[in-house]
């Protein structure tokens, strides 16, 4: 086995490593922190892995049947790695060579998709109607992901993610870049399911929504891909829109990478905090209006901004 085999397959190890372990530590950070500006002592912060090592031990209840609800779970937390697979993490992604930003945008999709078709086989209105909910926000935030990556595909010419950071460390910040990743900050914030952008489960609302019929084990999976899928994609936010500073030793970039990923979320942690739910059909014309503002962006970068 050769080196550059050696370091993609220690590489990928290492990437769904941290995106398993890392992202219950980082929720359960993100509680501390809401706990502390409710003047709140709050869980420990350890008490992500508390809840997924209670429901991986409790029955396994279902209230619907086939192998698409069976397997469903684990697919969505399988495609969150593969997605961790796709992102880099201090290095070129360890999958670089399977696809560029338009696989990893379909692959981010696929967790969603999951848990909506979950949650229309789980017969519960209260499920659908999240279900629904879900659909329409991951149509109003999936095009702005888009054009926000598509400005720096375009900036550096290239659709792989690596050529784009490159890129990104070599000529320094520009407007389009800017004004893209802020972009994606904010469908950030609806892609973890926080404040203002928690619709679809709405806990005063609809019980939990698409989780509502979820208990056990297949929660624990659930609630599983999402926190990991939080941690993924605020890494790539850092890596693609704010790589500074590149220092080209890999262990002191990586823990930059997870140090600004943090922070990231201690953002979306506090906007969480001080915000109320909006309606479905507020949230959907607020990211109709970020998605103009990515376009603008898309316009920078075509004049060379």
């Amino acid at each position: 086995m050769n080196t550059g085999l050696l370091w993609t397959v220690g590489l990928a190890v290492l990437s769904v490593a941290l995106a398993l372990l890392l992202a219950p530590l980082y929720e359960g950070l993100m509680r501390k922190l809401k706990a502390a500006i409710h003047s709140r002592i709050g869980p420990p912060i350890t008490q992500p892995y508390l809840d997924l090592f209670k429901l991986l031990g409790k029955e396994d209840l279902r209230t619907a049947g086939g192998l698409l609800y069976t397997a469903a779970p684990a697919l969505s937390l399988g495609s969150v790695l593969l997605l961790a697979l796709l992102v880099p993490m201090g290095a070129r992604p360890p999958f670089a060579f399977a696809g560029d930003i338009v696989v990893l945008l379909y692959v981010s999709a696929i967790s969603a998709v999951l848990l909506m078709l979950t949650a229309f086989g789980s017969g519960s209105p209260y499920a659908s109607v999240g279900s629904s909910r879900e659909m329409m926000m991951l149509l109003s935030v999936e095009p702005v992901m888009v054009v926000a990556l598509v400005v720096g595909a375009l900036k550096a010419g290239t659709l792989a993610t690596g050529d784009i950071i490159a890129w990104q460390l070599e000529h320094g910040p520009t407007i389009s870049m800017a004004i893209a990743g802020i972009a994606f900050f904010l469908a950030l914030q609806a892609q973890a399911g926080k404040l203002p952008f928690d619709i679809p489960e709405a806990d005063q609302e609809i019980m939990g929504g698409p989780l509502i019929e979820q208990s056990g084990p297949r929660l624990a999976l659930f609630r599983w891909a999402a926190w990991s899928k939080q941690f993924v994609l605020a890494v790539l936010l850092v890596e693609v829109f704010l790589p500074w500073p590149g220092t080209g030793v890999f262990a002191l970039d990586l823990v930059l990478t997870l140090v600004k990923a943090f922070v990231v979320l201690v953002v979306v942690a506090l906007v969480d905090v001080v915000n109320p739910r909006l309606r479905i059909d507020q949230a959907m014309q607020y990211y109709l209006r970020v998605a103009f503002s990515s376009i603008a962006a898309l316009a920078f970068a075509v004049i060379g901004m």
